[in-house]
C-alpha cells in the first residue's frame, strides 16, 4: 500500500515537472496582424534553434493591448503605440520591434498595381464617401493618362480593432483636416462608409474578391495576394511607390526615446521618397520581474540579432542598431 502510495507521488511530481517544462517552453502573444507574416517566421525559426515555441494569434492590436493589460497572454502586440500615461497605468513596458507599411490596395479591372495615384485629399474625401465614383474629377487629375471607369467605388475598412487602422487613420487625419474634425484616428473609428473586414485577412479577400473597390492592409497581405496597390503623392509632393525603401527613409525621421516608452508616429514624415503611411509595430509586456518575461525578451532579443533578414524578405524594416541597443538597455532598467 505504501510502495504504491509512494508510486502515485512519484508519477504526480513527474507529471507536475512535465507541466511546469512544457509552460516554459511555450510563450504566447496576441495582438497585431500588421508584422503576423514576420512573428510567425521569426517563432518557427526560434523554435528550431532552441526547442522553445512561441505561439502568436493575429487578433487584431485592440485585442493585444486588452489581452496584455489583463495579463492572459506573456506579450500583446499593437502597431499603435500606447501614450507614455497608458504605459505607466497598466504598469507595461513598451518598445518597437519593426518598422513597415500600410498600403491602399484596389480592385479595378484594367488598372494594373501601382498605376494609380492618389493624394491625402482624394484618399480622406474616399474613405468619408464624398468621392463616390471612379471617373470623378479629382482622382482623373492625378491619373491623366489612366482610363478610369464610371464604377461606383466600394470601400473597405477593418471591422475589429486595429492598429492597421490606427496608423491609417492617423495618416488621413494628419494628410485632411475634414478626416480629423470628422472621425480622427485610433484602432476603432466611425466609420462614415463601407464594409468592415476583420484582419489585414479579411480586407484582403474583401477587395480581392470585390471589383471597383478599395482598402488598406499591411504591404506583405497586399504582396502575398497579389493585389494593386496604390502610389501615393507624399508630404513632399512627390509620387511613391511602397517599398522597403520608402519605408526605410520614412522611418529615418523617426524619434524614438526610451523615456516616453518609444512612443511616436511616423506618418506623413519628411523625405522625398518617404511614404506617407508608415508605422513602427510594437510590443507590451508587463513589467513583473519573473521568467516569462526573461523568455518574451530573450526571444526578442534573439529576433533582433537573427531576423533580420527574415524582415527584409518580407519587406520590414529592421530598427537600426542603435536603437535596438536603446531597447536593450530599456529591458535592464526594468527586468534584470
Amino acid at each position: 500500500m505504501i510502495k504504491t502510495k509512494l508510486a502515485l507521488l512519484v508519477l504526480l511530481f513527474i507529471l507536475l515537472s512535465f507541466s511546469i517544462s512544457s509552460s516554459a517552453e511555450m510563450i504566447n502573444g496576441a495582438g497585431a496582424t500588421f508584422p503576423y507574416p514576420l512573428y510567425s517566421s521569426w517563432a518557427a525559426a526560434y523554435n528550431k534553434a532552441t526547442g522553445i515555441k512561441v505561439n502568436y494569434q493575429s487578433i487584431g492590436s485592440g485585442g493585444g493591448i486588452r489581452q496584455i493589460t489583463e495579463r492572459t497572454v506573456h506579450f500583446g502586440a499593437s502597431d499603435m503605440a500606447l501614450k507614455p500615461e497608458e504605459i505607466e497605468k497598466s504598469k507595461l513596458l513598451q518598445f518597437p520591434a519593426v518598422i513597415g507599411g500600410v498600403v491602399p490596395i484596389v480592385n479595378i479591372p484594367g488598372v494594373s498595381s501601382n498605376a494609380l495615384v492618389l493624394d491625402g485629399t482624394t484618399m480622406c474625401e474616399i474613405f468619408l464617401g464624398e468621392i463616390k465614383q471612379w471617373n470623378d474629377p479629382k482622382i482623373k487629375a492625378l491619373n491623366p493618362k489612366l482610363n478610369l471607369p464610371a464604377k461606383p467605388i466600394t470601400v473597405v475598412h477593418r471591422s475589429d480593432g486595429s492598429g492597421t487602422t490606427a496608423i491609417f487613420t492617423h495618416y488621413l487625419s494628419s494628410a485632411c483636416k475634414k478626416w480629423a474634425n470628422n472621425v480622427g484616428y485610433g484602432t476603432s473609428v466611425s466609420w462614415k462608409t463601407g464594409l468592415g473586414g476583420k484582419g489585414n485577412e479579411g480586407v484582403a479577400n474583401y477587395v480581392k474578391r470585390t471589383p471597383y473597390s478599395i482598402g488598406y492592409v499591411e504591404f506583405a497581405y497586399a504582396k502575398q495576394n497579389k493585389l494593386s496597390v496604390v502610389r501615393l503623392k507624399n508630404s513632399a509632393g512627390q509620387i511613391v511607390a511602397p517599398d522597403f525603401e520608402s519605408f526605410a527613409e520614412a522611418a529615418a525621421s523617426a524619434h524614438l526615446d526610451a523615456k516616453n516608452h518609444f512612443y511616436a508616429w511616423m506618418t506623413n514624415a519628411p523625405g522625398k521618397k518617404a511614404w506617407p503611411i508608415t508605422g513602427a509595430t510594437y510590443i507590451l509586456l508587463a513589467r513583473e520581474k519573473n521568467d516569462v518575461n526573461k523568455s518574451v525578451i530573450k526571444f526578442f532579443d534573439w529576433a533582433f540579432q537573427n531576423g533580420d533578414n527574415t524582415a527584409k524578405k518580407l519587406d520590414y524594416v529592421p530598427l537600426p542598431k542603435n536603437l535596438k541597443d536603446k531597447i536593450r538597455t530599456y529591458w535592464k532598467s526594468y527586468i534584470k
